[in-house]
């Protein structure tokens, strides 16, 4: 009897593969006649860069496109998201594919044509607006990836839900937005997500590779407010003073002490950073309180609550030692889960990566201790989130502009294959390999 039934399968199965290659050969032919209008997509939102929750001309051009392929439309989503629903031929999962839409409150110094010129405000001040960070590119790539299903639509087993979201790089004080929110608006149901991709261009990594890392990938971010409280005098006379400047100078030494002692460094980084600190405005007059913000970075909720739980320890009795008080507000406006890549899924899905780049272009990369919150989707349902690279062939990582600067810089010909990888990750998904 089984030797009956071994013919039979591989009579079955050989259509199934056979099949998926020819979709594969599709995309890859699809991809590369759309890498112009990817790269047209790119630079016109590029030059139109809008903040976070302002996305407006962002999210009519996205949403019109996905009208124009038939696709089911939903907008206004946490303010500015667009959603999209392909529905495929016949029954299988849900995939979700994100991209992010917003750009960054910086003056741009590149010299492209498409440079952004934009000004706006921004807490009050007035800013330029870049998209300095490469959410223009994927856009662009997600809008190519939304094209090239679409057109296989008959084909897909199962449904693609193309996610386009505001406010990944936070929003004004006061404001709600990002992937949070679209999470609590009910973005992964109706239908419900079964897992999510997700990409991010790199600056510093070479075009034509793809860089992955199962597990803690970003770090999680908490920021902190800590107020330290003395007793004002005048400058000279200090010993009437209970003096909040030189209490908070000894709390931003011991908070080093953090990394360097409490954590485990062999099997997680971690990062504690004050960013700002204010107080005082005048040379002869010691105040009355200091203001300090900072961050604090971790791969495990472990190690998040040690550092959240040390900080608040150390600063505290720190001041208390030198009769002042501290006051520890974290998160004090921001907090992003750890961006996890769930290993068992990341394993699945590395071959299509591989088939997709070549097995030499697909590199294991090191934490990043930047945060995504990418993480607010995976914490629901499995996830993963990989990086493109945006580097010129050839050019030197520790020399690239990185991201967040005026100077950030994308080389536009590796679009294609990021448009190749959300489109083979479906597909292989689809077919049963992430499953």
């Amino acid at each position: 009897m089984k030797a009956q039934l071994l013919p039979i399968f591989l009579f079955f199965s050989i259509p199934l593969f056979a099949q998926n290659a020819a979709q594969k050969a599709q995309v890859s032919n699809k991809a590369d006649a759309l890498q112009s209008q990817v790269i047209a997509w790119r630079r016109d939102f590029h030059e139109h860069p809008e903040l976070g929750n302002h996305e407006v001309r962002t999210s009519a051009i996205i949403a019109k496109h996905l009208q124009s392929l038939g696709i089911e439309v939903q907008t206004g989503i946490a303010t500015t998201g667009v959603v999209g629903i392909l529905k495929g031929g016949k029954p299988g999962p849900v995939v979700a594919l994100r991209a992010d839409m917003d750009g960054l409150p910086v003056v741009e110094r590149t010299d492209v044509p498409f440079a952004s010129k934009v000004k706006t405000t921004y807490n009050g001040q007035e800013v330029g607006v870049m998209h300095a960070c490469g959410h223009d590119s994927h856009m662009a790539i997600l809008m190519a990836v939304a094209q090239v299903l679409s057109s296989m639509k008959s084909e897909l087993h199962g449904t693609v839900k193309f996610i386009f979201q505001p406010a990944e790089e936070g929003v004004e004080p006061g404001q709600k937005g990002g992937a949070e929110e679209m999470v609590k608006e009910g973005v992964l149901e109706n239908p419900k997500v079964d897992v999510v991709f997700g990409l991010h261009i790199n600056s510093q990594t070479e075009v034509g590779k793809i860089t992955y890392r199962p597990g803690g990938t970003m770090a999680g971010v908490n920021d902190m407010q800590i107020i330290v409280k003395g007793r004002s005098a005048h400058g000279a006379y200090p010993w009437s003073s209970v003096d909040p400047i030189v209490v908070s100078a000894e709390i931003i030494n011991n908070l080093q002490t953090i990394v360097s002692r409490n954590i485990n460094v062999t099997e997680n980084p971690a990062v504690v950073t004050i960013g700002a600190i204010k107080g005082g405005n005048r040379s002869n007059i010691i105040p009355e309180s200091v203001e300090m913000l900072g961050t604090l970075r971790a791969f495990t909720a472990a190690d998040e609550k040690l550092l959240v739980d040390r900080v608040t320890q150390i600063a505290t009795k720190t001041a208390e030692a030198q009769g002042a008080t501290a006051e520890v507000k974290i998160p004090y406006s921001t907090h992003y889960p750890v961006t996890y890549n769930n290993p068992e899924l990341m394993q699945k899905m590395l071959p299509t990566l591989q088939q997709t780049a070549g097995a030499a272009n697909v590199l294991l990369k090191p934490p990043v201790t930047g945060a995504e919150d990418f993480s607010f989707y995976q914490e629901k349902v499995p996830g993963l989130f990989i990086f493109l690279g945006g580097m010129p062939k050839g050019g030197d990582p520790l020399k690239a502009p990185s991201h967040h600067t005026p100077d950030f810089y994308i080389d536009e010909s590796g679009f294609a294959l990021g448009v190749k990888a959300l489109c083979n990750l479906t597909l292989d998904y689809m077919a049963g390999k992430g499953k």
